[in-house]
């Protein structure tokens, strides 16, 4: 774990309509934090959690998982949709999969934004994991850090543990179950050269969502391409779309 000051969650008060903002498995807010910005800029009322067990220590994200991601997302959501007219969820990583969670659960959000999002967990990575466990391991090296800009960084943990990622799993596969349910618009952004999300996750996704989706490819990023070098396009076309479809321009 790196600088625990930038894994704070983060919020802003804004205008007439808020936008949530949800980071990955085992990482932080930092790795978002461009894009919270960018949207508080934009006007709009910002939240973004510390999802539980993550920005401390590793050891405190062993007992948490899918259930508790969740609730903690549609905490915020509804905190801050009490307050705002309109309400865009985005995310990356887990936070992509969670927000998808959010729109099948709220078909009253205006918009998502995902980031390559995870979809699924494969049945043989999950009988590994099984394995694993059952063998006395508690974790795997750490999934963090994939970026193609050698200068920028992920604030996450120095490894991954493996109950939390069993939850994970069974949380995609009832989320897959769910995806003819998020009915509102989708901006998915994919980087071709993922090592941690397979892009076919995001194929799946487009194909699946019963809403209008648009895709943009990250040609130079990997996976935490909120903080890579496609950090800006991110930005760029996440507030336009937010824009779009609150009706803020």
């Amino acid at each position: 774990m790196t600088d625990l000051s930038e894994c704070q969650p983060w919020s802003k008060p804004g205008g007439a309509h808020g936008a949530l903002v949800l980071h990955g498995f085992t990482g932080c807010p930092q790795s978002m934090r461009p894009l919270a910005e960018a949207f508080a800029d934009a006007g709009f009322s910002v939240e973004m959690p510390l999802l539980p067990g993550h920005g401390t220590t590793v050891e405190d994200m062993v007992h948490t998982g899918w259930n508790d991601w969740s609730a903690a997302a549609e905490s915020a959501y509804r905190s801050l949709a009490e307050r705002c007219e309109k309400v865009v969820v985005a995310g990356l990583s887990m936070g992509g999969s969670l927000t998808v969670w959010l729109a099948s659960q709220h078909p009253e959000i205006a918009g998502i934004v995902c980031v390559n999002p995870a979809l699924r967990i494969g049945d043989d990575m999950v009988q590994l994991v099984q394995q694993m466990i059952e063998s006395g391991e508690e974790t795997i090296p750490s999934i963090g850090g994939d970026l193609a800009d050698p200068d920028a960084h992920e604030a996450a943990y120095d490894a991954a543990p493996l109950r939390p990622l069993l939850t994970f799993a069974e949380g995609l596969a009832a989320l897959r179950a769910d995806l003819e349910k998020v009915l509102c618009p989708l901006l998915l952004l994919t980087s071709p050269q993922d090592h941690i999300v397979p892009p076919a996750d995001s194929d799946e996704l487009a194909v699946g969502a019963a809403g209008p989706v648009e895709r943009i490819a990250l040609e130079r990023s990997y996976h935490v391409a909120t903080v890579d070098y496609d950090r800006d396009l991110i930005r760029k076309e996440a507030v336009t779309f937010a824009r779009r479809v609150t009706g803020a321009s």
